[in-house]
């Protein structure tokens, strides 16, 4: 509550209505109250934190992953935050508020390293099968690299992943899956990483299958 010292034409302390009164070096001052925004967010600070949320609910299973198959982008940000930039850019579809992701524009490794070529994904007896082509010799490919295979759920918000998996010349892995997942789509992916760690290859989409 304000307080008048000299009558009401004189100054006074505290705050009246929406009115605060003060005095500095004994001269009499007042100044209003700020005004109080109800929702300081903006239409564009929602749809950004909806989309990061999106995103987030994603990456966040396979973060020890992405620090591999992101650690080339790692410049002045973490690879998982590298990662997030590029799937909140390219792969969050939809219009405010009903965001979801393309799992086909979705990479879980980024690098210069020649990537998989004519690869397939398979289900069978709680297996998901990753084949592929043997292209050592082509580019940077070489015969040591390893598979960096991962396996998303998105209904469930799980992930599978492998960060040192068969080389290339293999040609084929499986991983298993829960069976909790029976009747789920869910979809693969798969880069390589050099026997050295030090280059990695772009993820390419292999492809979805149903669990069953």
């Amino acid at each position: 509550m304000g307080r008048i010292k000299k009558g009401i034409l004189g100054g006074f302390s505290g705050k009246v209505g929406t009115v605060v009164g003060a005095s500095w070096k004994g001269i009499a001052y007042m100044h209003s109250l700020p005004l109080k925004v109800k929702n300081p967010r903006t239409l564009p600070q929602r749809i950004q934190r909806t989309k990061f949320a999106v995103t987030l609910a994603l990456l966040q299973t396979m973060t020890g992953f992405l620090r591999k198959g992101w650690k080339l982008y790692a410049h002045r940000q973490s690879p998982f935050n590298a990662a997030m930039s590029y799937t909140i850019a390219n792969a969050v579809i939809g219009d405010y508020p009903n965001y979801e992701i393309d799992p086909t524009k979705v990479l879980v490794s980024r690098g210069a390293l020649t990537p998989a070529t004519n690869t397939f994904v398979s289900y069978d007896s709680g297996e998901v099968e990753f084949q592929w082509e043997d292209n050592s010799g082509k580019g940077s490919a070489k015969p040591t690299d390893k598979a960096l295979l991962a396996i998303v759920n998105l209904s469930r918000g799980e992930t599978i992943t492998d960060d040192a998996g068969a080389e290339r010349p293999d040609c084929v892995q499986k991983l298993a899956v829960p069976s909790e997942w029976s009747g789920d789509e869910v979809h693969a992916y798969m880069g390589f990483i050099s026997q050295d760690g030090k280059e990695v290859a772009n993820s390419v989409y292999v492809g979805s299958v149903l669990v069953s």
